[in-house]
């Protein structure tokens, strides 16, 4: 990407060039070149056994298929917590550059792939990333976060909205379409979304909440302008799935980041119905789509979660995975749910920690994950340590052992 192509792209949505990046504009393009011709020297060469079927092993057990042991991948895979993340965010500042420019998603989805080989690879972006795209533009600030400097309130706000603009997202399909090739067939390609109640949350609030006051409130005061705000969410939400499946994603997960902070009843209500049609036009355009729906705090919300008709449900590490697995019952593929604060433990516990998970969620439909994002300060030599001891894992052997483990304490 040129100079004068990331400046004209950044116009478009809405950056101030005196804020875009934290380094003299002259030299962007030879620190791009020479930061990626670096990388590409560097490249670690991994080898990988191949499964028998062209599709990835996390591909197979969210649809519920017969693997050898379950795969893993980790929610926040690339950020804070790995020391060349943080050099590159010091060359490249804004998150909004990192994560809505191509060589710099591409660069940053990989560094957890060459360090700790996941099985599933996650693209580098944001559940905000798509909102300019359909008219809602918004800004980044480091202590506040996202910012919508005009939060959508009344049928005014409303007009504001256009049905989803793809070509002003071609970073995303241009760096999953380049991940793929990167990563063949070797780990799944992960796109993601925002659920539609999520996304409303930050368009009506303005940004980040700690009540959700205005929203939960204008779920009786302007009901009108909710719904219609939700459908056309949903409408852009479900165009934008189908456009990274058509890049290149082998699966997509839904963020229902805050579905968890309401009443059930209420999520039945605002958030269940649109997701269930999200699902809905997506199955139709990529039926063999595997999409899994992750809520924070969703222990009161797992067997509505399972009537909204996704193929692998997240669970938090509040939910006790036996417990959850029971609950939902073997229709539903299931993920997580390591507790994050596990990686901070010696690593023998939280050996003990991930075999224990896997037991309880059973040798078929099960997708090894935390039960939320990386913590900033997570040491690297334990997420490696997660992984290993995935890889290590086969199912017949696994059991077994577990097997055997009670009928000594039996005698």
């Amino acid at each position: 990407m040129s100079l004068s192509s990331l400046t004209s792209a950044c116009s478009c949505i809405g950056y101030k060039s005196s804020s875009l990046l934290g380094f003299d504009y002259n030299s962007f393009n030879g620190l791009l070149g020479s930061f990626f011709n670096q990388r590409k020297s560097h490249q670690k060469k991994i080898t990988v056994a191949c499964s028998s079927s062209s599709d990835p092993l996390l591909v197979k057990a969210a649809r519920g298929e017969p693997v050898t042991r379950p795969p893993a991948w980790m929610m926040r895979q690339a950020g804070r917590y790995m020391a060349v993340y943080r050099k590159l965010a010091e060359k490249f500042p804004s998150f909004r550059v990192r994560s809505e420019t191509t060589d710099l998603i591409v660069e940053i989805s990989l560094q957890p792939w060459e360090a700790f080989h996941p099985d599933g690879v996650i693209i580098f972006s944001d559940i905000l990333t798509p909102l300019p795209a359909f008219g809602v533009p918004f800004d980044i600030e480091d202590v506040k976060g996202p910012i919508i400097q005009s939060p959508i309130r009344s049928e005014d706000g409303l007009k504001e909205l256009h049905p989803i603009d793809l070509d002003k997202l071609q970073f995303v399909g241009d760096s999953l379409k380049i991940l793929r090739q990167e990563v063949g067939e070797h780990a799944a390609i992960l796109g993601f979304v925002g659920a539609p109640w999520t996304i409303a949350t930050y368009i009506v609030e303005g940004g980040t909440t700690r009540t959700y006051t205005t929203i939960k409130s204008m779920c009786h005061t302007a009901p009108h302008v909710l719904s219609a705000l939700l459908s056309h969410l949903t409408r852009a939400i479900s165009d934008y799935i189908v456009f990274q499946v058509e890049s290149g994603a082998h699966c997509i997960q839904i963020f229902d980041s805050w579905g968890g902070q309401l009443p059930p009843h209420m999520w039945e209500r605002w958030s269940k119905p649109y997701i269930e049609e999200v699902v809905s036009s997506v199955r139709k355009k990529c039926p063999k789509t595997p999409i899994v729906l992750y809520i924070s705090g969703s222990g009161g919300l797992l067997e509505r979660m399972k009537g909204t008709g996704v193929d692998v449900i997240g669970l938090d590490w509040t939910v006790d995975m036996a417990d959850g697995r029971k609950r939902l019952g073997s229709d539903n593929s299931i993920q997580g749910n390591v507790d994050p604060a596990y990686l901070f433990s010696p690593l023998p516990a939280l050996t003990d920690e991930i075999q224990r998970v896997v037991r309880c969620a059973g040798q078929r439909g099960h997708i090894l994950n935390l039960g939320h994002g990386v913590l900033v300060g997570t040491p690297e030599e334990a997420v490696a340590h997660f992984f290993e001891v995935a890889r290590s894992l086969k199912y017949d052997v696994t059991f077994q052992d577990h097997l055997m483990e009670e009928s000594k304490l039996v005698v």
